[in-house]
């Protein structure tokens, strides 16, 4: 039976077929959680630089229990993302597979993003009643989240902030060196402005973000690199109340998540100078669900929206955007704010997010 117009092909196919397709999915997801387990333990690290070796060699190489080593391999070699020789009994990860699952991939490591189901599957009780009861799961609640968020965004920044990032507004490098104020609202553990602060002396940096313990970190952070420029506070940013005091604001993968989004971009606006710079990276994606069925991390990221964006904006009785809000959205959201003209760029080394350019004039 064929298809009808706008019907993805999948509704036509046969109860075997979608049977054989889901069973697929539940070894992906198990990968998951071995991916996950293999990225925090430095597994994959240390397998990528050894050659073909034993169980024993691997969890000597790693610090591991060799038995709960040797059952982790299983499911990697099952699952064709470790090679196995019966013979020698001995365990190798291709070159190939470790650009995607190793720390020296940098931005392209993709085990990091691994660690995002295990964190969603320990709240998913509390999702299931808000399922029934509506209401929204607080911030609070997802305990390792800030550690995965700035691992992931950190592996980015780093590689791709200064010299890539920046230079997508014409002139800002240049009046970053010469000296601007600059704020980055809901900065997390406030790597990105650590990372300019200390690129930009000149420049006088601020980080506001609603948790007291990622503010703590970024502190210490700027601490231990001397950044006496780079300053942090526990804030609402939904209460900025600041005027014409910037002459950037940045805002990463941050703004979705807000209670009252509105608000928030409203107060970036005021804050911002006449001849400033709204900054702001956040997912690439479009507002409309059709336009985004070959996404390539699409039920991923509707995942991570149901489970954590969107619950902890309801959780506060908030708008709820969810991290899938998309470009269409986001345009309204900022023309409404006040920003008169909205520019979106692509960066090469992060296949993710869309940076939006935003001039109030």
């Amino acid at each position: 039976m064929a298809s009808t117009p706008n019907e993805p092909p999948e509704a036509s196919e046969s109860a075997k077929s979608f049977a054989d397709r889901f069973a697929d999915t539940l070894n992906q997801a198990a990968l998951a959680l071995m991916t996950s387990i293999g990225h925090q333990t430095g597994l994959f690290d240390a397998m990528a630089e050894l050659p073909p070796s034993s169980s024993q060699e691997i969890a000597d190489a790693a610090g591991l229990d060799e038995r709960y080593v040797r059952e982790w391999l299983g499911a990697l070699v099952t699952g064709r993302f470790v090679t196995y020789d019966a013979e020698a009994r001995t365990y190798a990860l291709p070159a190939a597979h470790a650009a995607c699952l190793t720390r020296a991939a940098g931005p392209e490591n993709l085990a990091v993003q691994s660690q995002y189901i295990a964190m969603l599957a320990a709240v998913e009780a509390r999702i299931l009643e808000c399922f029934r009861n509506g209401g929204g799961v607080s911030y609070e609640e997802f305990g390792e989240f800030h550690r995965i968020m700035a691992e992931e965004s950190g592996a980015v920044q780093d590689v791709t902030l200064i010299d890539t990032t920046l230079p997508l507004v014409p002139g800002l490098v240049e009046r970053l060196r010469e000296g601007v104020d600059v704020l980055d609202v809901g900065c997390g553990s406030g790597h990105a402005v650590n990372l300019m602060a200390a690129a930009f002396p000149n420049s006088r940096l601020r980080g506001y973000d609603f948790s007291q313990q990622a503010i703590e970190r970024a502190r210490a952070e700027a601490r231990a690199g001397g950044l006496a420029n780079a300053h942090f506070e526990a804030r609402d940013v939904t209460k900025l109340g600041e005027y014409e005091a910037y002459d950037l604001i940045t805002a990463f993968d941050a703004i979705h998540d807000q209670a009252d989004p509105a608000a928030v971009l409203a107060g970036i606006a005021k804050a911002l100078r006449p001849d400033g710079t709204f900054l702001m990276v956040d997912i690439a994606a479009s507002s409309h669900l059709n336009e985004n069925l070959d996404h390539p991390l699409g039920p991923l990221f509707y995942t991570i929206s149901c489970m954590h964006c969107m619950t902890v904006s309801l959780a506060l009785d908030g708008a709820g955007l969810g991290t899938m809000w998309g470009e269409q959205k986001a345009r309204e959201m900022l023309a409404e704010a006040g920003f008169g003209r909205v520019e979106i760029e692509r960066n090469e080394s992060d296949f993710i997010n869309a940076y939006y350019i935003a001039h109030k004039r």
